[in-house]
């Protein structure tokens, strides 16, 4: 059983008080990586000791290229020796970012996975198909990790091979399933093309999505598709990946584990905390880590606490889905547009499929924002009338909602190129 009740419905006031000593020690830890021990406002408080979480704001931020700068062993705590994996990323624009775990990190780290899957219904006795990628993507262990700890029959697909995946979930009984919530839509397509409705023809109850910015409209559309519960997970690889934040089966925000986590939200261009409930940028400084731990780390994702308790009775706070990121906006015409404003609208009109992407380039001495939007097979007919009404209209709704009017081609099911892993929405191609 994952639901540890004690900690999980412990008093605020209480809940601060340990994460007081679990920060003070993971301060003195991180202070034996290169990376801090040079850092004079971390080594003072270190000596001194914290008496407040208030004080961590005294401290300075630490940032995607603070770890690249610091490639490869600059910010791990402890030796080598003693370490027993590494996540990267891809680094295909320079170094990659690089997260050390020793075993009591990686037993930490399945144990969350675990209370988080419990806190969304999944238990024991249900069978668990991963269907992400494994190897330095977190993904793919992280889940594996955490669903071997709760006791579920896991099955580790892997990524892709969609007729493998259907033969899988037929064949032992999934019934509940891991996948990016762009990888879902193409999924439904081949069990169309198939003849089969995963709604009748799999035991499917629950889907856990994640990993990529995901529209509201997104998460209903897959639960519509598949006749399942998709709940959202929340996590990146600085703060070991999956596991960070997870919906609990109210399904009304993200319950951080604030007793691996200090969570604040800053405003991304003062860098100072914002009001409650607003949105901002999410900042978090790990507790539970021994190999690296990281103090402040900008996350770049934007999102906001949600007020007031949940009603399944845990008290760690919850997060607001992810409103895309401060590093994803692009700003055109003077206005500020995040792609999930976007998404949000396309997804909400019943012609428009699952896959989109926006293309932003220099036409006549002016940007333009053009998106290329996939329609669903019943509607893309030879009406070239109704095709160019459709086009206006989608047009318009964007407009209103991102103050830019785009350019809009609407292009067949299945034409716009997929790409590996987490979905690539914005290609900037404007002439600099």
């Amino acid at each position: 059983m994952y639901w540890e009740k004690e900690l999980e419905t412990i008093d605020r006031r209480a809940l601060e008080s340990l994460q007081l000593d679990r920060l003070n020690s993971s301060l003195r830890q991180a202070v034996k990586s290169p990376g801090y021990c040079r850092i004079p406002e971390i080594s003072k408080i270190v000596k001194s000791g914290m008496t407040s979480i208030a004080q961590l704001g005294e401290l300075p931020f630490t940032t995607k290229e603070d770890l690249r700068q610091g490639f490869p062993w600059g910010f791990l705590s402890m030796d080598k020796k003693n370490v027993v994996r590494l996540h990267s990323s891809s680094g295909t624009t320079g170094n990659p970012t690089v997260v050390y775990h020793n075993r009591e990190d990686l037993q930490s780290w399945a144990n969350l996975m675990a209370r988080s899957l419990f806190s969304a219904g999944i238990r024991d006795t249900d069978v668990f198909q991963n269907m992400s990628g494994y190897g330095l993507f977190t993904g793919g262990l992280g889940f594996q990790y955490g669903v071997e700890k709760l006791g579920c029959l896991s099955i580790p697909s892997g990524a892709g091979n969609s007729l493998r995946q259907i033969k899988l979930m037929r064949d032992f009984g999934t019934t509940v399933a891991h996948a990016i919530p762009s990888y879902l839509g193409r999924l439904f397509e081949v069990f169309k093309d198939e003849g089969l409705d995963p709604r009748q023809d799999t035991q499917l109850h629950t889907l856990v999505i994640g990993a990529e910015p995901h529209s509201e409209e997104h998460r209903r559309r897959i639960e519509e598709l598949f006749g399942v519960k998709a709940y959202n997970s929340f996590g990146l690889s600085e703060m070991n990946g999956p596991g960070v934040a997870f919906e609990c089966t109210e399904q009304n925000g993200l319950h951080v584990w604030e007793d691996a986590y200090v969570v604040e939200i800053i405003d991304p261009l003062t860098l100072q905390p914002v009001a409650a409930g607003e949105i901002g940028e999410l900042v978090m400084t790990t507790l539970d880590r021994q190999a690296m731990p990281l103090i402040r780390y900008r996350t770049r994702d934007l999102t906001r606490f949600i007020p007031g308790p949940c009603r399944c009775g845990r008290t760690h706070r919850r997060l607001d889905r992810i409103a895309g990121r401060s590093d994803d906006m692009f700003i055109i015409k003077g206005c500020n547009i995040f792609p999930m404003q976007i998404e949000g609208v396309l997804l909400k009109l019943p012609e428009v499929g699952d896959d989109y992407r926006i293309i932003i380039e220099t036409i006549a001495d002016q940007d333009e924002m053009l998106i290329e939007v996939e329609v669903k097979k019943q509607w893309f007919t030879g009406d070239l009338d109704f095709l160019a009404k459709l086009e206006n209209h989608i047009a318009r709704l964007i407009r209103d909602e991102v103050l830019v009017r785009p350019l809009i081609k609407l292009v067949e099911p299945g034409s716009i190129p997929k790409s590996e892993g987490k979905a690539v929405r914005v290609f900037d191609h404007r002439q600099r």
